[in-house]
């Protein structure tokens, strides 16, 4: 079987492929033959995450929103599982263009370009923030989305296009929405890779507001699993949360960093919170676990501690990289 992954040289993407091409690694991934990324390689894709040498993968240079490009990578795709997406959040508040246009034009371009070819089957990879903030307990996949930032108004409505090719088309496509995701390789504008890199140069790093925002932690190993899941046990239309189970306020996140990599709160500034800042986000993935059998296999503070151990061990990788802000 031959799958097309896009946006898979970047953090999450890369992640999926070279899990799904490593023996035993990806125990759903047996029926996958050969894999084709396409990736535009912007400024959070990097082709040295992927192993190019791998017959069994084809990387391709291309923009999801090019209906060339993207016709002739779909006309050898049996499945899709869709990473690409701009998505860090200032970005998209400081400048929604590129969003609109990749997360909902792109992926419209490629569920075209699917059902042209009669894809047997489109996993959209989307995200906890479309649902918005809940102060207590957690979101399901039935409840109403209400998306606070450009960036995550846009992966609500990249999800709303991807369902409605289902309804409308017949389409296989399969929705997962995820938490957030940390592990190796995640570009250093996402909290824990700026926090761990600016800390082991001996910089400060900014804490939002009160510091009282809750995120849930997944690693992003975890999280492919649960997109592998989705793609071969997953029922068409249907949508699946994934969440880690480690929730934290970014006080918490923050103090387990400093510990991590051998700094001080000297080295925290407090700067004004974020626009829209959603104060928490919660998804219930018990249908995940019901359906499709997923659980979260890494333990956030061994994971935590080996990230911090690869971003340590990694100088080369990220020291060539410009810094963002935090996510």
């Amino acid at each position: 079987m031959h799958l097309l992954v896009t946006g898979a040289a970047g953090f999450i993407g890369s992640q999926y492929a070279r899990m799904l091409l490593a023996p035993g690694r990806m125990e759903t991934a047996a029926d996958v033959s050969h894999v084709t990324v396409l990736d535009k390689l912007t400024y959070a894709g990097r082709l040295d995450n992927l192993d190019v040498a791998d017959p069994r993968l084809t990387f391709v240079q291309g923009d999801i929103c090019d209906p060339e490009v993207v016709d002739r990578v779909m006309a050898q795709a049996d499945q899709v599982v869709h990473f690409a997406a701009e998505s860090h959040v200032d970005r998209s508040i400081t400048g929604a263009d590129d969003f609109v246009r990749t997360n909902v034009s792109g992926t419209q371009t490629l569920l075209d370009a699917a059902l042209r070819h009669a894809v047997d089957r489109f996993v959209h990879v989307s995200t906890d923030e479309v649902y918005g903030s809940i102060e207590t307990g957690s979101f399901t996949e039935t409840d109403a989305l209400g998306p606070n930032s450009p960036y995550a108004a846009s992966k609500a409505s990249s999800d709303l296009i991807a369902l409605s090719y289902h309804r409308t088309h017949g389409l296989d496509v399969r929705v997962t929405r995820c938490c957030n995701n940390y592990g190796p390789r995640q570009f250093p504008e996402k909290v824990i890779p700026l926090f761990v890199t600016r800390l082991l140069d001996g910089g400060q790093v900014p804490l939002y507001g009160d510091g009282e925002n809750v995120r849930d932690w997944l690693h992003v190993e975890d999280h492919c699993r649960g997109v592998d899941l989705t793609r071969i046990g997953g029922a068409a239309g249907e949508i699946y949360n994934i969440s880690g189970g480690t929730e934290l306020t970014n006080l918490q996140l923050t103090e387990l960093l400093l510990k991590a990599c051998g700094s001080s709160w000297d080295q925290v500034r407090h700067v004004e919170d974020r626009k829209g800042h959603d104060r928490r986000y919660s998804v219930d993935d018990s249908k995940a676990r019901t359906e499709l059998g997923y659980r979260p296999r890494r333990d956030f503070e061994a994971g935590l501690a080996e990230t911090v151990g690869w971003y340590r061990d990694n100088r080369a990788w990220w020291e060539q990289l410009g810094r963002g802000a935090t996510t």
